[in-house]
């Protein structure tokens, strides 16, 4: 897989990441692992020769291979693999991920992005061109109210809880990499606020956890209308980016769900290319 394969849009702006913007001019900037990427669509392919973001857009991964057996399960998904092919699930800090995730919890985008950019700008250290994700250190021992300055609510509680379980290594990336799923997702939820939405993502994005699909009112709508009687380990090893690919064909078609009647998985006329779902 070469950057080649990358579609900048459809990977940063997905709902996997938070802290990356294009301005008018297409470029598109971000910050990860405390470095700052600028790129353009059609000069991506320097990420390849950088081992930083070779990684962090899991350009070594065949994508190809995982489409081809995505789209032999059905011919809807065939369909909404094909509407996005340039989704990557990124390869996240997992402390980041877990953060970020907490803070999105019934919240909107932009919100979203606020809270965690007055996050780096207040905890977080500063580099020559911006702020890095703060370390869960940086929490330990203040109070929901030493976070005023996120207006973040209900949420710093949670932040804090995280960092706490973080640091004692009740929460470990490690271990959580090698349990079972199910098993990681109840550890996960051992952090006061984390569902099993908040901790799917985390597995999903934060630990590169395929198998992950992460499920929010959105997607069961989703679900329900694009693949009734389906349910998310149908999908396989590659269900967490089946989820990315029908979760941005969705949000992208919203007048799918504004009927009442789901479509029928065994008519792939009704989902063919030429037609806007």
């Amino acid at each position: 897989m070469t950057a080649s394969d990358l579609d900048l849009r459809q990977t940063l702006f997905c709902g996997q990441c938070f802290r990356w913007e294009e301005n008018p001019n297409g470029i598109f900037s971000g910050i990860a692992f405390g470095k700052r990427c600028v790129v353009r669509q059609e000069e991506k392919n320097f990420l390849a020769e950088n081992p930083i973001w070779r990684t962090y857009f899991d350009l070594d991964a065949d994508y190809g291979l995982l489409q081809k057996k995505l789209s032999c399960i059905s011919p809807v998904l065939k369909e909404v693999v094909q509407y996005a092919p340039g989704i990557r699930i990124l390869r996240q800090d997992f402390w980041e991920a877990l953060a970020s995730f907490i803070i999105s919890q019934n919240n909107n985008i932009p919100r979203i992005r606020g809270i965690i950019a007055r996050l780096c700008e207040n905890f977080g250290e500063k580099f020559d061109d911006g702020y890095a994700f703060p370390q869960p250190q940086k929490l330990l021992g203040l109070l929901p109210e030493d976070l005023s300055c996120l207006r973040c609510g209900f949420r710093a509680r949670y932040l804090l809880d995280a960092a706490q379980k973080v640091c004692a290594g009740e929460i470990d990336p490690v271990s959580l990499q090698k349990m079972p799923l199910e098993k990681a997702r109840a550890q996960l939820m051992t952090i006061c606020g984390v569902g099993p939405k908040v901790a799917d993502c985390v597995l999903l994005y934060g630990l590169h956890r395929m198998e992950a699909f992460p499920m929010d009112v959105w997607m069961k709508r989703a679900m329900k209308t694009l693949f009734p009687g389906m349910r998310p380990e149908d999908f396989g090893e590659g269900a967490g980016l089946a989820q990315q690919y029908i979760f941005y064909y969705s949000r992208q078609h919203p007048e799918l769900f504004l009927e009442k009647k789901s479509l029928e998985l065994s008519d792939p006329q009704k989902f063919s290319s030429g037609r806007k779902l």
